[in-house]
């Protein structure tokens, strides 16, 4: 993984967990459909974070292997899912998931991929799937300009003096992408999504980035107040609405 990526979440964990929006039921239904996903399926989920794609594996397939280097994180999930006859907890990275060969049918990625060194890890993901395993990358991308709150809300983030524009995972082009499956084929399919939030839903959410400034950080509290402004302005009924673009890569590395 780049530099720091692994710890960058450490102090977010609980706003990561209560806030971040899952994936629509069209990626399931995708994985089962076109990756051969079934009851008895083996998945590797990189990356996991504290579960919110894990959750969505564990009812569809016999075993998940949860594999997150961040222990804080790791520690969201094991709580969550802890009875979970499927659910196995790795602490490992991307590069070096310390899985046997051939042991998964299925790698799942959810709002992860961009931090891994892409060379690394499909190396690792080749030896780590089955012959006909496929992977599948899977990004909410946040629609920033389709509504007025939208646009000042992306404009606020943008008056951060920290690395938004680095971390954003839009940078992640299909070229990118196209260069990670070859000589392999993928197929892109897009779902939309929502969240609706009232004014402590819309600060947890926007803590939960590693670039906003947590409590106790310089710019926090003007950061706050700002975004207190920006929901009385764009508020109706009290609520205000993410809206994401669910990405899903799928296919195969050979």
């Amino acid at each position: 993984m780049m530099s720091d990526s692994t710890q960058r979440f450490s102090d977010r964990v609980e706003n990561y967990t209560r806030y971040r929006p899952s994936y629509p039921p069209s990626v399931i239904t995708a994985l089962r459909d076109r990756a051969r996903l079934i009851r008895d399926s083996t998945v590797a989920d990189i990356g996991s974070g504290t579960g919110i794609l894990t959750a969505l594996l564990l009812p569809v397939a016999k075993r998940v292997y949860a594999v997150e280097p961040n222990a804080a994180m790791r520690a969201a999930a094991e709580t969550r899912f802890r009875g979970e006859p499927g659910f196995i907890s790795i602490a490992a990275t991307a590069e070096s998931t310390t899985l046997v060969s051939a042991a998964v049918d299925l790698i799942t990625v959810g709002q992860a991929f961009h931090w891994f060194d892409r060379r690394a890890c499909r190396a690792e993901f080749a030896r780590i799937l089955k012959p006909a395993g496929h992977v599948a990358l899977i990004w909410n991308e946040r629609l920033t300009d389709s509504t007025p709150f939208l646009s000042d809300y992306e404009k606020l983030l943008r008056t951060l003096p920290t690395d938004y524009d680095q971390v954003k995972h839009s940078h992640m082009d299909e070229d990118a992408i196209r260069n990670f499956f070859h000589p392999g084929h993928f197929e892109k399919t897009e779902t939309p999504n929502e969240q609706t939030f009232d004014l402590p839903g819309l600060v947890g959410r926007t803590l939960s980035a590693s670039y906003v400034p947590n409590p106790g950080q310089p710019g926090h509290e003007r950061f706050i107040a700002d975004l207190e402004r920006l929901f009385a302005t764009h508020a109706q009924a009290g609520q205000v609405s993410l809206l994401y673009q669910t990405r899903l890569y799928l296919g195969r590395l050979n």
